[in-house]
């Protein structure tokens, strides 16, 4: 098969709280312009339109934005709003909030907890909804989130929010929200060049709790905001080599080996890289592949 023939649902299903998902998603960052925020040049606007759309054709219903992902020209969520509005009964997108950025695009001081409901409505105006599917708090380095949290919680029952989610967490702070209310996922930086003893932790224990693992900068890598890594340790290519399939389709599908409960979700602006990273969710490694792959992120310690 050709990477555009495969779909979203070849990397299989999860629930976030109650909402089917593919496990292959996108993440909405890259769609503003060559680098995200207001690094780079903005992104022409049909392309980024048609990467949208062209996303839910292959299968992909679960997408994942913020508010503060705009470039000077591009707004991601007024992207998603005019390219699939009205949406696909099946469209799940999750948004973040906490984080602020300015009209000049500067970041500014991280929302308190009682600015919270109008990040929430925000994003609510921006995509054209009367309530968001999933909202993570980002954590913004505070040591609690109980109170954030909390306030997160009374807009879930206020009907603003169906499910919640966090952001950027160690363990502790996924059981402090946890005795607030259910979490249906946690977002953390997670990558195959990343040893992360924290991460690994959390990824385990949102298994045993039945939430979606989200790694973002998975395949951007050290890179981070300003674009997918070209640095590659010699397994990732190896393996790359030995399926005929590019690098970051190799970090994807080692994203997703890592538990039934990791989702993935890789942005990008370029309508063929989103083939590719689709195509990633149907790329099954082997036990010996998975093994020089966590050994090489080890080294990298």
């Amino acid at each position: 098969m050709t990477a555009e023939s495969i779909t979203a649902d070849a990397s299989g299903t999860w629930k976030l709280g109650d909402l089917p998902v593919h496990r292959l998603g996108f993440g909405a960052m890259r769609l503003t312009g060559s680098a995200a925020f207001h690094h780079g040049t903005p992104s022409d606007r049909e392309r980024s339109l048609t990467v949208l759309r062209r996303a839910v054709e292959l299968g992909v219903n679960h997408i994942d934005t913020a508010a503060f992902y705009f470039s000077s020209l591009r707004s991601a969520n007024e992207l998603i709003n005019t390219a699939l509005s009205p949406y696909p009964d099946d469209l799940v997108i999750a948004t973040k909030v906490g984080p602020y950025r300015d009209h000049d695009g500067e970041w500014g001081t991280p929302a308190r907890p009682d600015q919270l409901r109008g990040h929430v409505e925000e994003n609510l105006r921006q995509l054209g909804r009367d309530h968001l599917d999933v909202v993570h708090l980002r954590r913004m380095g505070q040591e609690s989130i109980a109170e954030h949290f909390g306030a997160l919680a009374e807009l879930r029952e206020a009907g603003l929010v169906r499910h919640l989610a966090i952001s950027e967490v160690e363990p502790r702070h996924l059981a402090e929200a946890l005795e607030i209310a259910p979490v249906v996922s946690v977002q953390n930086r997670y990558a195959v060049d990343r040893p992360d003893t924290v991460g690994d932790e959390v990824l385990r224990l949102c298994g045993e709790h039945g939430i979606a693992f989200v790694p973002f900068y998975a395949v951007a890598g050290a890179a981070g905001e300003r674009g997918a890594t070209s640095a590659h340790a010699d397994a990732v290519l190896s393996v790359a080599r030995a399926h005929g399939v590019s690098p970051a389709q190799v970090r994807i599908a080692w994203t997703l080996h890592q538990g039934p409960h990791v989702l993935a979700i890789p942005g990008t602006g370029d309508p063929d890289h989103l083939a590719e990273n689709v195509a990633a969710g149907a790329l099954r490694l082997s036990e010996d592949e998975r093994v020089r792959l966590d050994a090489a992120r080890n080294r990298a310690a």
